[in-house]
């Protein structure tokens, strides 16, 4: 993952075939997708740290996680650029071929598979403008969905991320033009139950 590398950071290849998630991600929208808006968020990150050797040594999660510690002039590009690029790997992760069945944990904790669905949908069609529908974690290990903004990421709000859900347009509009809703319902198909399974086994920061 990329979230245990540090400066500078590099585009990590996607994990299957461009094609692999058709007919619900086509192999357009993956490609500008992965290839040119993510690597968009790495460069800019790698721009931003370039003057601060400082913090050539921090994971992009510390880098996330203690925000705070960071300079002004470096918060507000962590936070866009650091969030984009963590985001986008965990979001690229944790999506596969079409046929997993979901985790019972995950579903079993929102009143089985249709609520889960329909929570997960509220949330990512309820945030106004760009932003991620997340699973989450707290402390305790209890599961929520959260919505947030832009690239901000739930690391810095204390959650630990298990499943996001892209909602920015560039993730569904060459397929679905403004039909979010639409692009929603095709991804519950292509979920990396293995990988959620995997990240809730493993909860770290």
């Amino acid at each position: 993952m990329i979230s245990t590398q540090t400066y500078p950071f590099s585009l990590p290849p996607l994990p299957y075939a461009y094609d692999a998630l058709e007919p619900y991600i086509d192999r357009e929208t993956m490609h500008f997708h992965h290839d040119k808006h993510m690597k968009t968020y790495v460069d800019n990150l790698n721009k931003a740290l370039e003057p601060y050797p400082q913090y050539h040594h921090w994971t992009l999660e510390r880098l996330l996680l203690q925000q705070d510690e960071l300079p002004d002039s470096l918060k507000t590009s962590v936070r866009n650029n650091g969030g984009g690029v963590y985001n986008h790997d965990l979001y690229f992760s944790l999506m596969a071929p079409a046929g997993q069945q979901p985790l019972a944990g995950v579903t079993e904790a929102f009143g089985g598979d249709e609520q889960w669905k329909a929570q997960m949908k509220s949330a990512a069609l309820g945030q106004f403008g760009s932003g991620f529908a997340w699973l989450v974690s707290d402390s305790s290990g209890a599961l929520s969905i959260i919505a947030l903004p832009n690239q901000d990421n739930p690391l810095s709000l204390g959650f630990y991320p298990i499943l996001p859900l892209d909602v920015w347009e560039h993730a569904y509009y060459l397929k679905h033009q403004n039909l979010r809703g639409d692009y929603i319902d095709q991804w519950f198909h292509v979920i990396n139950w293995e990988g959620v399974k995997e990240r809730m086994s493993g909860r770290q920061y």
